[in-house]
């Protein structure tokens, strides 16, 4: 489905980012790393997927915060392969207070990593999508793209941010091969969600197993962690052409959250 082409995902060293890559390297696609770790973990990583799937796999430790790092990685990406076929901008931090105690810094950092880098990724990607007129762009967004949870202000403003941004690039390239979605995952238990555990149960004055149980899986319908492999699949076959009719969609995957 994907042999042959270039597939680039942010964030992708651990969790969901991971999980996509290796989706897509079963299908063929060589792969483009991106992420925090120590560079040993990153490399014998790299070299596993690489020789599993057989696929070339390169890795670019592009800080997201800086927009002249995440260029730099684009353009390496788009010399060695033509394009960057599948971009997954999947990339995030979090941070959970109250608004009037919230971080500037940390507002800013989440803005910047889960929201603008989403732009400067997309607009280094879309010209070589362009000629080569087939392009699929997927925004990790998240449930809180499509509702609201308290102590979470920043991030709930980005995703909002990224859905908007998902519709609007979508309508601007739909006639050019090019489709534009939005996964918006519920819980998955990976480092992003266990690290906002303890705030959480900072800020609302409750212990971690009250936070999994009454607040994060209260919200799913089905009282279970969405998981990796849930998201994974439906980010390949959006990246497939039987999705070709499917953009500018926001599509939640979140055991029901928001269909309260």
């Amino acid at each position: 489905m994907l042999k042959g082409k270039a597939a680039l995902v942010t964030g992708s060293t651990s969790g969901i980012g991971l999980g996509i890559a290796e989706a897509f390297a079963k299908e063929g696609a060589h792969i483009v790393l991106n992420g925090l770790g120590r560079p040993d973990d990153i490399e014998a990583l790299r070299a596993r997927i690489a020789g599993e799937f057989r696929v070339t796999v390169r890795y670019d430790g592009a800080d997201m915060t800086r927009p002249d790092t995440i260029e730099s990685m684009m353009r390496k990406a788009v010399a060695e392969f033509g394009a960057v076929d599948v971009l997954v901008n999947n990339a995030g931090i979090q941070h959970v207070a109250p608004v009037d105690e919230f971080p500037p810094e940390q507002w800013n950092a989440i803005i910047a990593i889960n929201l603008v880098a989403s732009f400067h990724t997309i607009r280094l990607a879309l010209p070589a999508m362009k000629k080569r007129k087939w392009g699929r762009i997927i925004n990790i967004a998240s449930a809180h793209a499509l509702v609201a949870s308290p102590y979470k202000s920043a991030y709930v403003a980005a995703k909002h941010g990224v859905a908007g941004l998902t519709k609007a690039v979508a309508l601007e390239v739909a006639e050019q091969g090019i489709t534009v979605n939005a996964i918006c995952p519920g819980y998955v238990r990976t480092p992003l969600v266990e690290k906002q555990i303890p705030d959480t149960a900072k800020a609302r004055g409750i212990t971690e197993e009250q936070v999994v149980r009454d607040v994060l899986l209260a919200a799913q319908s089905t009282r279970q962690f969405v998981t990796i492999g849930q998201v994974a699949s439906l980010a390949r076959y959006l990246a497939s052409d039987d999705a070709a009719s499917i953009t500018g969609a926001i599509l939640p995957v979140d055991g029901g959250w928001t269909a309260h």
